[in-house]
């Protein structure tokens, strides 16, 4: 009998859950198959014993196609290249994971994740001979050749939502509203979320903006009776001398933040008006899955389930043109997906009067 598992890796988002189930229910309904679901990513392979749990047509119920987050949990730590122990040394533990996949006996192994986490699955792959098919999952919808990945679609829904609520608040008290969005190095929650909510100004990684010409655009919304304006900004936008803003956790790592409080000191000092801002972080990464998200996991769970038993591998799962295709690994990591300045989605801002900060003076 075929057996597969399933690993998330990673940080997590909303659909993952779904995608587990697409493909658990495909794999024992159409081919007979037997699942397992591996624990913590890659970091379930590495335990002695193997950190899995069989996946049955029971565990697919109807809450998990609904749940964020991901069951059988995910890491975004540590690469099995060069792994860090507690001890203070480095090891390369990659045969440890490849003996892992060969302990539970798999004939295959499905791998969500992102670029990062993909190049490492295909990297363990190919060194240890396993037969691997991934599904792109992220939030910043970066990942070159798919449209869109699991989990962005959910992101930018919550995203609008903020806007929505946040718009009552600044109207009523004559503010300036800002909201920092997540996004790594792509500006696409802050683009999509920015125009479906209605926000005055977008910034985004891809576009160099001028204080002078946000300032310039807040005070034209005034002069025209406007007594509020709604801003999104990417939290990998720099400040005007290009300087990116960032803050360091509890472990030293450093990671994007503070953004918003930057612009919002800018724009009280240029404009008056009072300035608040706030930081959706993580919130954009749990919570139920939107339709699209639910839709697009399905779609990919059973796709990649029936590359595996077309003996197709080193591929991963894609939408282009709203059909569901798979391009290798490879091409995928090796792309990247920033906005497209010329692209309709900026198109459409500017002809909304969307201002993007690069206006000449």
């Amino acid at each position: 009998m075929t057996r597969i598992g399933i690993l998330t890796s990673g940080g997590d988002c909303a659909g993952l859950n779904a995608v587990i189930r697409a493909i658990t229910l495909r794999a024992i309904q159409t081919y007979g198959w037997e699942v397992y679901g591996i624990h913590q990513g890659t970091h379930g392979l590495m335990r002695r014993p193997v950190d899995a749990i069989k996946l049955d047509l029971s565990f697919c119920n109807g809450n998990l196609l609904r749940q964020g987050g991901t069951v059988l949990g995910t890491t975004n730590k540590g690469d099995p290249f060069s792994y860090p122990f507690a001890d203070g040394t480095i090891k390369d533990i990659s045969e440890d994971l490849i003996e892992g996949y060969r302990l539970l006996k798999l004939d295959a192994v499905i791998g969500i994740g992102g670029d990062g986490s993909q190049s490492i699955l295909r990297r363990l792959a190919q060194q240890g001979e396993l037969k691997l098919v991934t599904i792109p999952k992220t939030i910043d919808d970066d990942l070159s050749h798919t449209e869109h990945s699991v989990g962005f679609m959910t992101a930018v829904d919550v995203a609008t939502e903020a806007l929505d609520r946040l718009q009552p608040t600044a109207a009523s008290h004559d503010r300036v509203m800002i909201l920092e969005v997540m996004g790594r190095d792509a500006g696409h929650i802050a683009l999509a979320a920015g125009i479906a909510g209605g926000a005055d100004i977008i910034l985004i990684p891809e576009i160099p903006y001028s204080m002078e010409s946000i300032a310039r655009k807040i005070k034209s919304l005034r002069s025209g009776g406007r007594n509020f304006a709604l801003v999104v900004v990417s939290e990998a936008v720099g400040t005007e001398s290009g300087e990116k803003a960032t803050i360091t956790d509890l472990s030293g790592k450093s990671r994007y933040g503070g953004i918003s409080q930057y612009l919002a000191s800018r724009i009280t000092e240029l404009t008056g008006a009072e300035t608040r801002f706030t930081v959706l972080g993580h919130v954009q990464r749990g919570g139920q899955p939107v339709f699209q998200d639910r839709m697009l996991a399905s779609v990919f769970g059973v796709h990649a389930v029936d590359l595996i038993h077309q003996g197709k591998f080193d591929r991963m799962v894609a939408w282009q043109n709203r059909q569901v295709i798979d391009v290798p690994i490879q091409q995928a990591i090796d792309g990247y997906q920033a906005v497209d300045i010329n692209g309709t989605l900026i198109k459409t801002a500017r002809g909304l009067g969307i201002s993007f900060g690069d206006e000449k003076i």
